[in-house]
């Protein structure tokens, strides 16, 4: 997941905060696992400087407590997650799934690409960053 991730080219500010988090080995775990994954210019839409307070080793819970929410177990294909309301993630709370005509929404983020198939799960680019 996370050497998908970092090949991309895309997700440099997730790939960081994986790291900060210590979420690394987690996510190369056996899995599987389904992320969403904001990309590079979904974290560019928080305020100025959140990504920066967040990195901070005084922030680390709160910051894997973000990351958890986009991760969901299991593997689910983006033709399952719409047959879907919502979602249990591993930080233990729910995301909801909403669908109109081909736009999939996570919570308040729209689903861009889909079905990034990874060696313990796949992945789903989102254009915002989820919060808990």
């Amino acid at each position: 997941m996370v050497d998908t991730a970092v090949s991309a080219k895309k997700f440099s500010t997730l790939v960081a905060a994986v790291k900060a988090a210590g979420l690394v080995e987690t996510l190369k775990g056996d899995g599987p696992f389904t992320v969403f994954a904001p990309n590079d210019e979904a974290f560019a839409k928080l305020p100025q400087g959140t990504i920066a307070d967040l990195l901070k080793p005084e922030n680390k819970a709160k910051l894997t407590a973000i990351l958890t929410y986009h991760v969901v177990p299991g593997k689910v294909m983006a033709a399952d997650v719409v047959g879907v309301k919502s979602a249990k993630t591993v930080n233990g709370k729910e995301v909801s799934v909403t669908v109109e005509g081909n736009t999939v929404m996570i919570d308040q983020s729209k689903v861009i690409a889909t079905d990034i198939v990874t060696s313990n799960g796949v992945i789903h680019v989102i254009d915002s960053v989820l919060l808990p």
